[in-house]
């Protein structure tokens, strides 16, 4: 196997990719069912944003810690953990709505539940798929993994929102769904070695999380990948929660509306991931920002939608060039610093990501104030200046092939049989 598809040689990130299928495609349809669920019993952009504001803080504090367990402790153990409390949460809500007794505050508890449990998930994966590829082809393997998150973003939302409509299934139906794919990720993830602690040091776990800070300022390009990233997705992924005010309310296409938007977002960013897959390395560091101003002027355009079929081919374009941004950044960031390193640098990635949940509520607050299309007007103009000021100010950034090749570790991280060593 070569090309795009050469990580999928190694047997256990083939093990460790499918059942991240299954945890997202779990992800993707509980997010589907929550924000579907929050307009539908308050009918207010503010209530959406509340939802993910309790996604934002859950995440925010546990961050701190999720990158330092990921270095030091089993990533099995965190995945497995981790997973069980998603399907649960899932189960409970579903049981819940089949009882007529759910309420908002129960969406906004699962949110804080389910923001804590993505913040250990990110960090423990991606340290394991770094332990399981060797640094050749871990930039393939990036941005598979990545395909693989959008597949389900293809495919879950889709999914979620064509059963809602349906009578037998419903929202309880899907969370039922959900639920069972949490169940088969736990499954695959149990036949996972342990994945070994990548930190050696005998600090103690605020120790290590200071020593991880220490090693960002240090390192410039390091921080620059890390400060863009919380500045684009802070400002500009709080978009993708109010897609069904857009799809219900500006074109009045209900939930299919919102699953046609979903799901065209999502294979917009599945071909990007697929066709980047097998890039050059030394090319990242200026496509990553190029993808950054892109993102900002489709979702500025996509505020500026005349029409409903307008609005789905542009949250495409927004959907490939947010994956694209992404990717790469991950790539360039896993690529560039010492695998001991990994876990803390994923948290710290994911604290833009707890960000984007914390600005969701403002930034509902500002569409009820002064309207949905303003507001995402303003947020991918934003993205497009902050992007295009980082392009302009770094040029080509410091030496693309010492990125490229960067200090990830000089040993391969896998034996022949594509097991992770102890």
């Amino acid at each position: 196997m070569s090309g795009r598809f050469t990580s999928l040689e190694i047997p256990l990130y083939r093990r460790l990719l499918i059942g991240g299928i299954f945890n997202f495609l779990a992800m993707q349809i509980a997010l589907i069912a929550r924000a579907w669920l929050a307009y539908d019993l308050t009918g207010s952009n503010t209530a959406l944003g509340g939802v993910l504001i309790g996604f934002g803080i859950s995440s925010i504090v546990a961050i701190p810690s999720a990158g330092v367990l990921a270095d030091r402790f089993s990533k099995r153990s965190i995945l497995l953990l981790t997973g069980t409390g998603q399907g649960l949460v899932s189960a409970a809500l579903a049981l819940a709505v089949a009882t007529d007794s759910i309420e908002y505050w129960m969406l906004v508890m699962a949110s804080v539940v389910q923001g804590a449990m993505i913040s250990f998930i990110a960090p423990a994966r991606m340290g394991f798929m770094a332990d399981a590829v060797d640094r050749e082809r871990l930039t393939n393997a990036v941005f598979l993994s990545q395909s693989s998150v959008q597949l389900t973003r293809v495919f879950g939302p889709a999914a979620a929102g064509a059963l809602i409509g349906v009578d037998a299934i419903g929202v309880a139906g899907v969370y039922v769904i959900a639920a069972l794919c949490s169940a088969a990720g736990i499954a695959y993830t149990v036949g996972l070695p342990a994945g070994r602690p990548t930190a050696t040091s005998n600090q103690t776990p605020l120790g290590d999380l200071v020593d991880g800070l220490r090693y960002v300022r240090s390192n410039r390009p390091v921080a620059h990948l890390i400060t863009l990233s919380f500045i684009v997705v802070l400002v500009a992924f709080p978009h993708t929660a109010f897609l069904p005010v857009v799809a219900d309310d500006v074109f009045d296409t209900g939930s299919f509306g919102f699953g046609m938007l979903t799901t065209a977002a999502a294979v917009g960013a599945l071909g990007t991931s697929l066709g980047l897959a097998n890039i050059d390395r030394s090319r990242l560091w200026r496509l990553q920002a190029l993808a950054a101003v892109a993102f900002g002027g489709f979702l500025l355009a996509f505020g500026m939608a005349p029409s409903f079929a307008v609005a789905v081919a542009l949250i495409f374009c927004v959907g490939a060039a947010s994956a694209a941004f992404q990717a790469m950044n991950n790539s360039l960031v896993l690529t560039s610093v010492p695998v001991e390193y990994h876990g803390r640098m994923q948290s710290l990635l994911m604290l833009s990501f707890s960000g984007f949940g914390l600005a969701a509520l403002p930034l509902g607050i500002v569409a009820d104030a002064l309207g949905l299309r303003e507001t995402l007007v303003i947020m991918g103009a934003v993205v497009v200046a902050v992007s295009t000021w980082s392009l302009v100010r770094r040029g080509d950034g410091p030496d693309a092939t010492d990125i490229a090749s960067g200090p990830v570790s000089s040993d391969a991280a896998t034996d022949p049989a594509g097991e992770v060593r102890r």
